[in-house]
């Protein structure tokens, strides 16, 4: 059997609360789960208002639209990124702008955002991605401009600074519930905001526009970004076990670290007082290895791998001939990890070392 690359752990109250939901007769987007799903993550980023979703995707263009950001605007955002941060600025008609990476820790490199600042910039999008936390300079120089910040932390559920969970300093923070995310529902997603009047416009938007107050009134344009009880349910058995989720996922990738160290492998560095939800355990592979051949290599011992995402700015959809070094570098080498929490020591140790050999012989080849 193949190792994948993620698998979710369900060993909690997952099939319980579930069957529960089931049982309630409320499997829509109505039911007790809802509430006590959103009050887990309101409690776990310690933010006023956690809003429930359908995914992480829709949790973004919510936070964008609710912004009034639209045609005519500017987003700045991470060319190195999933594609969804960069689809959902352009769905709302704004223009996705393209920023540098930085080489220590591949996030969004504060020292480019600046310059691509312009009239139109209404917002820009820090991306935390695999666990690790966007300096907080980025959120600094958007006060300075008067913009919005939104923040896709769909991969950072758990990941905190000095104590302080990831998002707390934004206008909105994204997250995604997918099932190889560190907390899953299946599909789903949320938004966290300490704004009381923009977190009303986020639940009212969210359901059809709907009034609050007033059922079937529908006082501006609205969408079904609703999340289900039953995926409420899987989440809140989630929530109940992250701390331990949390424990295992940095306890694998210390493992890796350890095993990997000294084979010319670079792993994401982590700032001063981060400590990452380790959502990913990701690398990059020494130059000029062949990762295609290396991922091939890895499958056939029966270990499932992946590259990390490509630039946006390559994408034929949003193809510019602008050139990103650092973040093409880093799309062009990094390769991610099996790293579920179920993941065996033992199991770990194979994988580095089937990685070590072939990319040893690849070094040796050429």
């Amino acid at each position: 059997m193949t190792i994948p690359v993620y698998r979710p752990d369900l060993t909690g109250n997952e099939l319980l609360y579930a069957e529960d939901a089931l049982r309630s007769g409320w499997i829509s987007s109505i039911g007790q789960y809802i509430e006590r799903f959103e009050q887990a993550l309101a409690s776990e980023t310690e933010c006023a208002h956690a809003i429930a979703l359908a995914n992480g995707t829709v949790a973004l263009h919510l936070a964008l639209h609710c912004m009034d950001i639209g045609p005519g605007d500017e987003v700045i955002v991470p060319t190195f990124t999933y594609i969804a941060s960069v689809n959902t600025i352009a769905q709302t008609g704004a223009v996705p702008v393209f920023a540098e990476s930085r080489a220590s820790d591949w996030l969004m490199d504060p020292a480019d955002i600046e310059r691509r600042i312009t009239p139109r910039t209404k917002a820009v999008m820090p991306v935390h991605l695999f666990g690790a936390i966007c300096d907080p300079d980025i959120n600094v120089i958007a006060r300075r401009h008067g913009l919005r910040v939104i923040e896709d932390a769909a991969e950072a559920l758990g990941s905190r600074r000095n104590g302080r969970h990831v998002g707390s300093d934004a206008d909105i923070t994204s997250f995604s519930f997918f099932g190889n995310k560190t907390v899953t529902t299946g599909e789903g997603g949320a938004v966290i905001t300490r704004d009381p009047v923009l977190a009303e416009r986020l639940r009212k938007v969210k359901g059809q526009g709907q009034s609050l107050t007033r059922r079937y009134w529908h006082d501006e344009m609205g969408f079904n970004y609703r999340m289900t009880n039953i995926c409420a349910a899987i989440g809140t058995a989630q929530m109940e076990r992250l701390p331990e989720i949390l424990a295992r996922k940095q306890a694998i990738a210390d493992i890796y670290r350890s095993e990997l160290s000294g084979n010319r492998f670079v792993f994401q560095e982590l700032a001063p007082g981060v400590q990452s939800s380790n959502w990913l355990v990701s690398l990059l592979l020494p130059p000029g290895v062949d990762r295609d051949q290396t991922i091939a290599r890895l499958l056939s011992s029966g270990i499932d791998s992946r590259p990390v995402f490509y630039c946006a700015h390559q994408m034929p959809v949003y193809r510019s001939d602008e050139h990103f070094p650092i973040a093409e570098d880093i799309a062009a080498r990094g390769i991610s990890l099996p790293s579920f929490p179920t993941l065996e020591d033992s199991q770990i140790r194979m994988i580095s070392a089937n990685l070590r050999s072939i990319v040893e012989e690849m070094m040796v080849t050429d």
